[in-house]
């Protein structure tokens, strides 16, 4: 049997795991949250890989305020960075495999094409230093792991834009949403399958950068269209540019991530941004009835 550890379970992408391994007998998962496993305290987690036998660790785990992040600088890091060290040194030591999830916001935007994964890294916002010091303590201290980039995540549940739009939408007539950022949305429920797909046919000893999002490209502006007449929602959606809408943190205005390389290793195939959103509201709607 096939034990694998969810960390930062209570999140997005850790809900889809939950939902998955209800379904498979050859896995035998353990979820784990702060209340159970704080990652960013390196002892508690060697005990905790003393205690348990892991053959794989998914560090679903992360400080995702983008915004937020510019202000928590010191809490960032040891979330995004040190935690994913201790997790690494920690997986390495117990003969795990580590699979660590990262984010497009490790570029800067300026491409012209579809980022591949040996495109030079230079992000724009702290969110997108402390994930990138991240990959690279999973590089520097993991024995075997697979790093997954993905974009725009969005789920049935949590804090995210799909829910954000859904709510909004309701409440107002109007809604102006940026449009000259372009990138995929992903839906965690697809990104949670292809990780389990890829784990019996990853080698031992092996470490790889990956990336996975949806196929197509739009911007947030369409995103947010999509959404509310997916939905039935009678919002217009006002298309505006990011100079409009200031934030604290840069945002990469191209993040598009090119598959072509986890297509060709592992012979996946890829949802089609619209067709995952509808799976996605269809699962709304029941959780609404």
């Amino acid at each position: 049997m096939y034990h694998i550890l969810v960390t930062g379970a209570n999140g997005q992408l850790g809900n889809e795991f939950r939902k998955i391994a209800a379904g498979l007998d050859n896995y035998r998962f353990t979820f784990t949250d702060i209340g159970e496993l704080d990652i960013v305290d390196y002892e508690a987690v060697l005990g905790f890989l003393a205690i348990h036998s892991f053959d794989c660790i998914i560090n679903c785990a992360g400080y995702t305020a983008v915004d937020k992040a510019e202000t928590e600088k010191e809490k960032v890091m040891e979330v995004n960075a040190l935690a994913v060290r201790n997790l690494a040194i920690a997986a390495h030591e117990h003969h795990a495999l580590l699979v660590h999830i990262s984010t497009d916001y490790v570029f800067d935007g300026h491409n012209h094409r579809p980022y591949c994964e040996t495109d030079r890294e230079n992000p724009l916002s702290w969110y997108g230093v402390t994930k990138l010091e991240g990959e690279r303590q999973v590089l520097m201290h993991a024995g075997s792991a697979l790093i997954i980039r993905t974009s725009w995540l969005y789920s049935s549940s949590g804090t995210n834009f799909l829910r954000t739009i859904l709510h909004k939408g309701r409440q107002h007539e109007e809604l102006r949403v940026v449009s000259d950022q372009v990138g995929t949305p992903t839906y965690a429920a697809d990104l949670a399958g292809a990780i389990l797909s890829l784990l019996p046919r990853f080698s031992v000893n092996e470490k790889r950068i990956y990336h996975y999002s949806s196929e197509g490209v739009c911007s947030w502006y369409d995103f947010a269209k999509e959404i509310v007449e997916m939905a039935g929602i009678s919002c217009r959606i006002v298309p505006i540019p990011t100079s409009e809408w200031p934030t604290a943190a840069r945002r990469p205005f191209y993040s598009v991530l090119d598959k072509g390389l986890i297509k060709r290793d592992f012979d996946i195939e890829i949802p089609y941004w619209k067709t995952s959103l509808k799976r996605c509201l269809e699962e709304v709607r029941q959780g609404d009835l």
